[in-house]
C-alpha cells in the first residue's frame, strides 16, 4: 500500500501565509502543503465579516475535498472572523489552527511594547481583548501601519521602507519590543529592525502556529525528513506561487520544492523556542524572551 504524506492546507488572502508555511516546511518537510491564496479577493481586511466567512468556508471545503488532513489559517483577520464556523464545518475530523498575534509573550516580558497591525485590526475589539487579557494596564501601544501589508504583498521595497518608517515614527520611544500583528510583516523583519532603536525585540506567532499544527497532528519536529510536494491554489485554480512571493527567501524556497532552511526564516523573539500550544484556545504561561541587539 502506498502511504500518502500528511497534507496541510494554509488559507490566506495573500502571501502572509509564507512565514507559517516556511516554519512548517522547516520543521516537517515531509508534510505536503497546499497554499490557498485569493488574488481576486484580497485584501480581506476591507471586506465584510459575512463575505470573509463565506470565502474561508468555501476554501476550507475545497481543501478538504483535495485531501487536507489539517487546515491552518495564517491570517489574523480570517482567524478572528471565520475560525469558529470553519471549525464547526470540518472538526473534529480535521484540526483547524488559528493565528493570534503574539501579545501574550510580549506582555510576559513586563516591558512596554507596541502592536503593529493593519488599520482594521488596530481598531478591533479582537485586539483590545488580547491586550486586556495578556498585558498590564498601559503596557501596550497600538500602532496602525497603513500600506505596509500591501507593500509587502507587492514586494515593493520603496513602499515597504516608507510604510515601516511611518510606523516607527508612530511607535513611542518607551516601547522595548514590537508585536507583528499582521502575518505579512515577518517577511520584512530586517527592514523593521533597521527602523527601530537598537535592542528592540520583535514578537511573531508564525513559529508557534506551525508548532501547534504539528501538535494537533500528533507529529514531532523532524527537519531531516524528505520533502513532500507543495501545491499553490490561486482562487479556484492551481498554479505557480506569485512572482512577488518568490522575491522573499521563504517564497523562493517553497517554489523550488526543497527544504526551507533556518536562514530563510524571519528572526524574531519566538524563533528559537520550542513548540507551544495555540494561544487562541490553549493559553499557557510563556517565559519572558531576552531582547536582541540589532
Amino acid at each position: 500500500m502506498v502511504r500518502h504524506p500528511t497534507r496541510v492546507a494554509l488559507i490566506d488572502s495573500g502571501i502572509g501565509l509564507l512565514p507559517t508555511a516556511g516554519w512548517l516546511r522547516h520543521l516537517r518537510p515531509d508534510l505536503a502543503l497546499d497554499l490557498y491564496l485569493d488574488p481576486e479577493g484580497m485584501p480581506w481586511g476591507s471586506k465584510s465579516s459575512a463575505w470573509i466567512v463565506e470565502r474561508v468556508l468555501d476554501t476550507g471545503r475545497r481543501a478538504v475535498a483535495r485531501g487536507a488532513d489539517a487546515i491552518v489559517v495564517p491570517c489574523n483577520t480570517a482567524s478572528v472572523t471565520a475560525i469558529v464556523p470553519l471549525r464547526a464545518a470540518v472538526e473534529p475530523e480535521r484540526p483547524v489552527v488559528a493565528t493570534v498575534p503574539a501579545v501574550k509573550p510580549a506582555g510576559a516580558t513586563g516591558l512596554p511594547f507596541a502592536i503593529w497591525a493593519t488599520e482594521r485590526t488596530t481598531g478591533s475589539d479582537y485586539q483590545r481583548d488580547l491586550v486586556e487579557r495578556f498585558a498590564a494596564p498601559g503596557q501596550a501601544d497600538a500602532v496602525a501601519c497603513p500600506g505596509l501589508a500591501r507593500a509587502v504583498e507587492d514586494a515593493d521595497p520603496d513602499a515597504v521602507r516608507a510604510a515601516v518608517a511611518l510606523a516607527a515614527e508612530r511607535t513611542p520611544a518607551r516601547c522595548r519590543s514590537v508585536v507583528l500583528g499582521c502575518t505579512h510583516y515577518p517577511l520584512v523583519v530586517q527592514e523593521i529592525l533597521a527602523a527601530l532603536p537598537p535592542g528592540t525585540g520583535l514578537h511573531d506567532s508564525s513559529r508557534a502556529v506551525a508548532g501547534q499544527t504539528l501538535r494537533r497532528l500528533g507529529l514531532p519536529e523532524d527537519p531531516a525528513a524528505e520533502p513532500a510536494g507543495v501545491r499553490v491554489h490561486l482562487g479556484g485554480d492551481e498554479g505557480p506561487l506569485p512572482a512577488a512571493a518568490c522575491r522573499y527567501p521563504i517564497g523562493a524556497a517553497l517554489a523550488a520544492g526543497g527544504r526551507v532552511t533556518r536562514d530563510d526564516l524571519p528572526v524574531t523573539d519566538e524563533s528559537d523556542q520550542q513548540t507551544r500550544p495555540d494561544t487562541a484556545s490553549h493559553p499557557h504561561p510563556i517565559a519572558p524572551p531576552a531582547l536582541r541587539g540589532v
